[in-house]
């Protein structure tokens, strides 16, 4: 059983750590992920397509594949909301679909994706510990196609790569928060530019200024930081930028 060695003989865990560490942004690691996974689990002539569904709160769903085969499969879940590595991301359940031809659940994803050539499914959840959402998708063209020794080997491969792929989202949290962060501050800065022009104009105080843009916000039915961008850029066009002593 060539992948049952591969998966047990290979640390999964110490080769998806160096993958997160080696990749600049998480959708590069899942890519990684997403391929490893299929060489890994596929075996005796089947060939196993894995696409990888990522949830986090507030944020779009990222998505990963292998193969168009399974970027395809994904991306039918997307669009209609449903199918079984959504359910399996959302639920922390296993769903396995042994025939498509005999299966019932997910009605609109099912008639979508009827001639794909994917004879069977296997949604198998990550644990990442309240960080994030996620499953790892996997599709064969034959029916039946996961027996039970396929599924321990591929719960266990998720299992070993949920520690590296929470370090994933982790790590992009982080980036996340430095870019919110920055947006905010960029806009901060240019309402207290448009705030000290309105000063200027007016001969009023800082909060006088103030409450003159957020009328003009309210009147006009325009975000404050529009209204402001749009008075810098009358007096000064080009981008406001926040400057620090060294």
């Amino acid at each position: 059983m060539e992948s049952e060695e591969q998966v047990n003989s290979e640390n999964v865990a110490e080769y998806l750590q160096k993958l997160v560490l080696d990749s600049e942004q998480a959708h590069e690691f899942l890519g990684q992920l997403a391929v490893h996974a299929a060489e890994s689990l596929s075996r005796h002539g089947t060939t196993i397509h894995c696409g990888v569904t990522l949830l986090r709160q507030r944020r779009a769903a990222t998505a990963a594949s292998s193969s168009p085969k399974a970027k395809r499969m994904n991306e039918v879940q997307y669009r209609y909301d449903e199918g079984p590595c959504l359910s399996a991301a959302r639920i922390g359940q296993v769903f396995h679909v042994p025939d498509l031809v005999r299966e019932t659940r997910w009605p609109e994803y099912l008639h979508e994706i009827q001639d794909t050539g994917v004879g069977s499914i296997l949604a198998v959840p990550f644990d990442l510990s309240g960080e994030a959402l996620g499953a790892l998708n996997l599709y064969a063209e034959e029916a039946q196609a996961f027996d039970e020794d396929t599924r321990t080997l591929a719960a266990a491969y998720a299992s070993q790569a949920s520690n590296s792929l929470r370090l994933a989202v982790r790590i992009t949290h982080l980036a996340d928060t430095m870019d919110d962060l920055k947006s905010a501050l960029a806009s901060r800065t240019g309402i207290d530019v448009a705030v000290g022009i309105v000063m200027a104009q007016n001969r009023c105080t800082q909060d006088e200024a103030f409450a003159i843009l957020q009328r003009a916000s309210n009147t006009r039915n325009v975000k404050l930081r529009d209204v402001a961008t749009r008075l810098v850029d009358s007096v000064s066009p080009g981008d406001v930028e926040t400057h620090f002593d060294g």
